[in-house]
């Protein structure tokens, strides 16, 4: 069963773009409440087409004041018209000097739709995207964002498009934001930054028992990783092609941009034998209603060899199945195939919420939501369970609510892993291996939180220097 969610577009009133005329096409630099605070911003487009198959909005970013800033309370808007009334956007960075693992993207809509935008990309910054200096700035931040359905843009009539500006220069088309006070640019009429109604609430709600991880850690034998709850698998079994080994060694750890990234790397030579695949796991079940979120990076092509196996990329919740078709069982899944699988023929992401199964003969008892399309790269993924519905949400757009029939009975454990179907027809006896990474997980227990309540919430993790929290009481 497929669930498809639509984002309906705000309807512009005919007397106020009337009535706009030529004001809201004029943008000003904003004046900075204090010169100690002053941004500005350079902008160039890499797909300078009126019509066009991404948006690619570049941008850098200089502190022209006289203090330094720091880059996690700075928000960029790029506004735009949005093609079609259940039109949706996903985001994603190609390159940033800065690490696009500190780079996030999200999608809102305007309170007050004008004839060159009813929408806008806000650019925002984790903790290890640092600070900038006086006279510093964030060097390239090459961005794009597309439909989901990979329909063509029509660049013409958005409010920040500029055709013509192929080359880096400063552009009043965007706003910029520094805690709050616009500091760079102008909106188009009637939406200013500083005050969305209809944006989501970006504040978390109080208390909640909270897990968080950062993996900020040396190594799978890192004792840390036990004493934190996290299990990195070695034990045999599904899933995966037969034969297959889960390899602990894998699992490794790494800095990037100033964020502490883990790494599942997948193996093959083409084999079961010579195949060795990734998990790690919460060892606790202990997690049931409340939001759950990963950011994780897919990718589409293998790091090493050929490519062409049938590779499963994870994140999820499950508990165990005590007996075929059990009525208490429960799993929900993020899974993105690169190359397809299950009767797919290409990349495709999946989420699932399970109510049962029956491994042989098979049967599934399950709603699915499903995306074909690539989603290499980095991505913030965020499942939310209450007493009602099950949603998932990517990049901060809803993917799909999945229905009362499906809600958790047990608490579950949180995995990620990675592993192989099977070889998809590839018949190479030459070594190769995948990547997928992790940035950070959280939970936060009976509360659901917007996507943009995460992305604050985990700020105010990182910007406290917090690496691990784990309040969630034992099931």
């Amino acid at each position: 069963m497929r669930s498809t969610t639509r984002r309906l577009r705000a309807t512009a009133a005919a007397a106020f773009v009337a009535g706009l005329g030529a004001a809201a096409l004029t943008a000003l630099p904003a004046t900075a409440n204090a010169a100690a605070d002053s941004l500005s911003v350079q902008y160039r487009t890499s797909a300078s087409g009126a019509t066009a198959d991404q948006s690619e909005p570049w941008f850098k970013v200089t502190n022209t004041g006289t203090t330094g800033v720091s880059l996690q309370s700075v928000k960029l808007r790029y506004y735009f018209k949005a093609d079609s009334a259940n039109a949706a956007y996903r985001f994603a960075c190609s390159w940033a000097v800065k690490g696009c693992a500190n780079i996030t993207g999200t999608f809102g809509t305007l309170a007050n739709p004008t004839a060159t935008a009813d929408r806008y990309l806000e650019i925002g910054f984790t903790s290890g995207a640092g600070s900038l200096a006086p006279g510093a700035d964030t060097g390239d931040m090459q961005l794009r964002f597309y439909q989901s359905t990979w329909a063509p843009l029509n660049q013409s009539d958005d409010y920040s498009f500029g055709a013509s500006q192929t080359s880096y220069a400063n552009w009043s088309k965007v706003t910029a934001q520094s805690a709050g006070t616009t500091l760079w640019g102008q909106a188009p009429a009637g939406n200013d930054p500083t005050n969305p109604p209809t944006d989501p609430p970006t504040d978390p709600p109080t208390g909640g028992a909270s897990l968080f991880d950062d993996f900020d850690y040396t190594g799978h034998t890192d004792p840390r990783i036990s004493a934190n709850g996290w299990s990195v698998r070695s034990n045999s079994g599904g899933p995966g092609v037969s034969g297959a080994t889960w390899a602990p060694e894998n699992v490794t750890f790494s800095t990037t941009g100033g964020n502490s990234i883990m790494n599942l790397e997948t193996s093959t030579a083409g084999t079961g034998a010579s195949t060795e695949q990734t998990e790690i796991l919460t060892k606790a079940t202990k997690f049931k209603n409340g939001t759950y979120a990963a950011r994780v990076k897919f990718s589409d092509a293998p790091k090493s060899g050929p490519d062409g196996d049938h590779l499963v990329q994870t994140f999820f919740t499950i508990n165990d199945l005590k007996a075929p078709l059990a009525d208490d069982y429960a799993e929900y899944d993020f899974e993105y195939l690169p190359n397809g699988g299950w009767g797919e023929p290409a990349n495709i992401l999946y989420t699932t919420s399970w109510e049962t199964y029956q491994a042989d003969p098979w049967v599934a008892v399950n709603q699915h939501s499903e995306s074909r399309q690539s989603y290499t790269g980095w991505h913030d993924l965020v499942l939310t369970i209450d007493n009602s519905s099950i949603k998932y949400y990517v990049d901060g757009l809803l993917f799909g609510t999945h229905d009362a029939a499906y809600l958790p009975e047990r608490p579950m454990s949180i995995n990620f892993n990675q592993w192989l179907i099977d070889f998809g027809g590839l018949t190479s006896s030459t070594p190769r291996s995948y990547d997928q990474q992790v940035d950070y997980v959280l939970h936060v227990k009976d509360q659901v939180l917007t996507p943009a309540q995460v992305a604050s919430k985990v700020a105010a993790y990182r910007s406290a220097g917090t690496t691990f929290q784990d309040d969630v009481p034992a099931a």
